[in-house]
């Protein structure tokens, strides 16, 4: 399986941050894995990245749950598609959420940047089904 280099996990808990990282870690999917924890500092940190500043690699792969504090990741969303189209094509944008109701799902659709949507946290057969779907 490939290694990617980068993945953003953008969530506001702690809790999924700790199981979703330490099974992306545990597989060896990229060999840096950041977490932030809302839409807000997700934006900051991007911005680095495009910029080039040497501590924020751009991500690979991003994942993103819906509902956060700050900014949620429909929030999120809206302004990272107001983004340059040249710096995000180089990620994958998968959202994460624990209750996948219908009206999310379907809003969802407006935001083609998002491949697909899981329920978290993830499982090691998503992480498998991801990465040979998308890289």
């Amino acid at each position: 399986m490939k290694q990617l280099n980068t993945v953003l996990l953008i969530d506001d808990d702690e809790t999924t941050n700790y199981l979703n990282k330490r099974l992306l870690t545990r597989m060896e999917i990229a060999s840096d894995i950041r977490v932030v924890t809302n839409g807000e500092e997700a934006l900051e940190y991007l911005g680095k990245a495009f910029a080039g500043v040497a501590d924020y690699p751009r991500p690979d792969l991003i994942f993103v749950d819906i509902k956060m504090s700050v900014m949620d990741g429909f929030e999120f969303l809206e302004e990272y598609s107001k983004l340059d189209e040249k710096e995000t094509n180089h990620a994958t944008m998968l959202m994460l959420t624990s209750s996948a109701s219908f009206y999310d799902l379907e809003r969802l659709k407006n935001y083609p940047v998002v491949r697909r949507h899981y329920s978290k946290p993830l499982a090691e057969a998503d992480v498998r089904e991801i990465m040979q779907e998308y890289f």
